[in-house]
């Protein structure tokens, strides 16, 4: 029943009675200060989102979403997004469909069905059609109307990609947006107008299947971001010209990293020597560490049979990520997408006490997911990877000390590398899940008391949990402030309920373990690539896969530079030497482009003095000084997690 007087209030301070329909905008022009009514771009009631033009009917207390909160801002962009598709069906015609266009992490993009390419050149053209349209200030205008007037609309104009959204919503009525001649199909809420708009930028064009389907039509994607100040536009376009001199992709071939061949196949990596030297050093402090935390080693295989998956679960729940199955001798096997039903089988292998556990095992296992070859991205996003994993078999009494040194080794590990600053997620249930809802409480608890007690701040991530159980996850943030999804934490009661694993208690009953999945770094592949952004190529001097490198002058100290070469080598200095016919100043560049942290200057005098002189890869010299005190220096400030000077 609408009331003819209602009761507003904001954030429960100020409150007032209005006439029953009063917009959300009036109530905020009573309620607030001029600065905070500036800056108000839409209200929260309870769980929704509102414009300022909607009529309030009922008793309600707002929260104004301002234009310096990340809503505020996810708002300006996904309103940029039918801005910036206004602009091009102005320029190139009504012939152009439009798909969908929302906000996404760092601004926003729309889909378009266009015979044409779009190119760069166009870029300028939409920009100042955009210009026009947010002097204009354009107002987004709202309408709800049945759903199927709503689709008579869209196919009046041929718009077969909104038609087909339409046909799915379950709603009897929709809501339409529009601002000056567009109209799209929107859920909103949207910014007043479009004067909103001061700092707007085009970035890239890529392709997209509609409904990431390939089987269906590609369409041209067009990149934006937008900012209310035209400063962030600005440190936003630095930091995106910073992270293209970081792309891994072109950072790994410039410094003969890895490669990936179309012959070997799309997402499968190959790791060359530099690069496979580097994740060698990852391993092997990789395995150190788990030592000294008492983690036992495994290997298992790259294949077993189909029925093992069944067992776990994967066919159910996972069999889409899968590759086909092959026959082997009439029997249907699997590649492994994952490394935990072997570790479940070794804990088959013979009878376990409670006086065991823990017991943990941890392993650098190859897996191989199905992704599609549009989804591929260098390291970030490949077929063929190797995970960090871990797995972990405790008593119920020990779940919670177990995920508090899973925690600490986490950080500890991601601080060597050069990580201090992360956002932590804990994921919930999903709509499909294995085990009883008892267990999952139990699993959820337990992560949240882990992460509480640690003092380590984290967000609900709602229904993101695995099918068997909830997580935690770390995402780590590099040197430009981007976000990488790395760690994971999982409280399993499914997998040993699964493969009926258990262990005798100190009552002599048989009881079933917990289980605790576990990856640190995510994959060597993805982590690898992270490092190189992070570091630019760069890597500390633990890391770096030459720590030196010997330039001789001329061929008068070639025999001298290959004495210290072989001294070196000995001391266990990763070291290469240039003896090549170049100037000097040549070779110091090419070092400088290959990220060498030292470069070793050989002359007449250092021949004569028995020494080297030591310049950084940042141009800086050191004094003269003889080759053992160099050596030492650099097992100095190798040792792992100490900072090079260079």
């Amino acid at each position: 029943m609408i009331m003819a007087e209602i009761q507003i209030s904001i954030k429960g301070d100020k409150s007032r009675n209005f006439p029953a329909g009063t917009t959300a905008a009036e109530a905020v022009k009573a309620l607030c200060s001029s600065k905070e009514r500036k800056r108000t771009l839409a209200v929260r009631v309870g769980d929704n989102l509102l414009d300022l033009s909607m009529p309030l009917q009922h008793d309600a207390e707002l929260e104004t979403i301002t234009s310096d909160s990340a809503e505020g801002l996810n708002l300006l962009r996904h309103s940029a997004a039918h801005v910036m598709a206004e602009a091009v069906l102005d320029i190139f015609g009504k012939d152009i469909k439009v798909a969908i266009g929302p906000a996404t992490a760092d601004g926003f993009y729309y889909d378009f069905d266009r015979k044409e390419p779009f190119t760069p050149d166009d870029f300028e053209a939409i920009e100042a059609k955009v210009r026009k349209i947010v002097g204009a200030n354009e107002p987004f205008v709202r309408k709800t109307l049945p759903k199927a007037e709503a689709v008579e609309y869209f196919k009046e104009r041929d718009e077969i990609y909104k038609v087909e959204l339409l046909e799915e919503i379950e709603d009897e009525t929709v809501s339409l947006y529009s601002q000056g001649n567009f109209v799209d199909l929107c859920r909103g809420p949207h910014i007043p107008h479009t004067g909103f708009l001061r700092a707007f930028k085009l970035i890239r064009i890529a392709g997209a299947y509609w409904r990431g389907d390939e089987k269906r039509p590609m369409l041209q994607r067009l990149y934006g971001t937008a900012f209310f100040n035209p400063k962030d536009l600005k440190k936003y376009l630095h930091r995106i010209e910073e992270a293209k001199k970081r792309d891994h992709r072109k950072l790994g071939k410039q410094l003969g990293l890895f490669t990936i061949n179309d012959q070997v196949g799309p997402g499968l990596i190959l790791w060359q020597p530099k690069g496979a030297l580097i994740r060698k050093l990852i391993e092997d402090y990789w395995k150190d560490e788990h030592y000294r935390n008492g983690y036992e080693l495994l290997y298992t295989p790259h294949i077993a049979k189909r029925e093992l998956w069944a067992t776990s679960g994967h066919l159910d729940f996972y069999v889409e990520d899968m590759f086909s199955p092959m026959d082997v001798e009439g029997v249907s096997y699997q590649l492994k997408p994952m490394n935990c039903p072997f570790h479940l089988a070794i804990y088959q292998s013979r009878k376990r006490s409670y006086r065991e556990f823990p017991i943990r095992w941890c392993e650098l296992g190859t897996v191989y997911r199905f992704e599609r070859t549009g989804a591929l991205q260098g390291l970030m996003r490949v077929r063929g990877f190797t995970q960090d994993d871990a797995h972990i078999f405790c008593l119920p009494n020990q779940l919670e000390d177990e995920i508090l040194n899973i925690l600490d080794l986490n950080l500890h590990i991601l601080k060597t590398f050069g990580f201090d600053q992360y956002e932590i997620f804990l994921s919930t249930r999903p709509e499909k899940f294995v085990g009883s809802e008892e267990n999952w409480q139990k699993s959820t608890d337990a992560l949240k008391l882990a992460l509480e007690k640690k003092g380590l701040a984290y967000e609900i991530d709602p229904g993101e949990g695995v099918f068997y159980g909830p997580k935690i996850d770390i995402k780590i943030k590099d040197v430009l402030g981007r976000s990488w999804q790395c760690s994971t934490i999982q409280v399993d009661f499914n997998l040993p309920e699964r493969f009926k694993i258990g262990y005798t208690g100190s009552d002599g009953a048989e009881h079933q373990p917990i289980m605790i999945h576990r990856a640190l770094m995510g994959s060597l592949e993805r982590f690898f690539g992270v490092l190189i952004e992070h570091y630019g190529g760069a890597f500390p001097l633990w890391l770096a896969p030459a720590q030196a490198r010997i330039l001789n002058i001329t061929d008068a100290q070639l025999d001298f530079t290959d004495k210290i070469y072989h001294e070196l080598r000995q001391a266990g200095i990763r070291v290469e030497k240039d003896i090549r016919n170049e100037k000097l100043n040549f070779k110091i560049r090419e070092a400088q482009l290959e990220k060498i942290p030292y470069m070793l200057i050989i002359g007449d005098k250092e021949v004569e003095t028995n020494s080297v002189t030591v310049r950084l890869r940042n141009g800086k010299n050191l004094p003269a000084m003889a080759v053992a005190d160099f050596a030492e220096m650099i097992h100095r400030e190798s040792r792992i997690g100490t900072e090079s000077q260079s």
